[in-house]
């Protein structure tokens, strides 16, 4: 089967496209023939990698794991002896996060039990797979924040793939929604539910004398002292990423002398969500938001595309064509 592969970290062009071996499923597993995936800025950060401690967890020289990937949207081609929730034939999406990554690839094995379900029958393998990583990260973070009616909520970033889900979240549990997005992304961020939208370029949102319940920075770039002061007396300031120490140490500091609470790290993955959001989208309740799909064969220069941070949405692969199915 073909896969990409990289083999050493470091820029976009360590990828190749390489003839790999068929993976075998287990007993308790599926064998998913893949018909799309994603590029996110995980992937990016794992090629480079980024932060350099990550080479702790995924190989200090080189890469542990050489075929990366995430999201995954597929058939089940075949199911080992003992499942008893899939079989031949279902439509499916999920994550490979837990079980070795390698979603960038033309087969790839989940036990059954893993983060994978049904794909709505509305969607395509390529809105389908574009959902998972940002809302479900969304998810996670706006639970932490205890969102709840009538919040007023704060997202930076509204336009990147975790943004556009975030806002679509919000509105869904019912919070007034302020985006933070640049001058040619405000329509796409109004469109999808804002309340209130602020260019970045033109206006710093932590000196309008507003204050939020909820400030969700979904790409790391939201002012830290700013964000804090704009936040009501009770109020949580999430970060969807790797925190500094700077950044630990400053929001430890905010926990003990105020009430506020800062939140930041990797969102944690379960099968729940993954049903959860499954019906959200066959209700049309949020909806996928694609950037751009770039063919298997061009995945390189997807990597260059996300890594740049301007992505609007998700960067789809598509891994086969949907007439090709069995």
């Amino acid at each position: 089967m073909k896969a990409a592969v990289n083999k050493r970290y470091g820029p976009p062009d360590v990828i190749e496209i390489k003839e790999v071996e068929k993976p075998i499923p287990k007993d308790n597993e599926v064998l998913i023939k893949i018909y799309a995936t994603t590029v996110n800025s995980g992937d990016v950060r794992l090629r480079k990698p980024d932060p350099f401690l990550a080479r702790l967890y995924f190989g200090l020289f080189k890469p542990k794991i050489p075929i990366l990937g995430v999201d995954l949207a597929g058939v089940i081609e075949a199911a080992g002896k003992d499942v008893t929730r899939f079989k031949a034939g279902d439509e499916v999406f999920g994550s490979s996060f837990n079980h070795g990554l390698a979603s960038h690839a033309e087969y790839k094995c989940m036990p059954e039990d893993s983060v994978l379900t049904t794909k709505p029958s509305k969607l395509t393998f390529e809105e389908a797979v574009s959902v998972y990583f940002g809302a479900q990260a969304s998810l996670h973070f706006l639970r932490k924040g205890m969102i709840k009616q009538g919040n007023t909520v704060l997202i930076y970033g509204a336009s990147g793939a975790l943004g556009v889900y975030a806002v679509q979240l919000a509105k869904y549990f019912d919070a007034e929604v302020t985006g933070v997005c640049s001058t040619s992304n405000i329509e796409k961020v109004k469109a999808l539910g804002a309340d209130f939208v602020f260019d970045y370029t033109k206006e710093d949102f932590s000196k309008s004398g507003k204050k939020y319940d909820i400030i969700f920075d979904t790409v790391g770039k939201s002012p830290f002292s700013g964000s804090v002061r704009s936040l009501k007396k009770n109020g949580y300031y999430l970060r969807a990423v790797h925190m500094s120490l700077g950044a630990i140490f400053k929001g430890l500091w905010t926990g003990i002398t105020t009430a506020k609470k800062v939140i930041g790290g990797v969102a944690t993955e379960n099968r729940e969500d993954i049903v959860y959001l499954k019906d959200l989208l066959e209700n049309e309740q949020i909806k996928p938001v694609i950037d751009r799909i770039y063919p298997l064969e061009e995945i390189v220069e997807a990597h260059r595309y996300v890594e740049k941070g301007h992505k609007k949405g998700s960067v789809v692969i598509r891994v086969s064509h949907e007439d090709e199915k069995p």
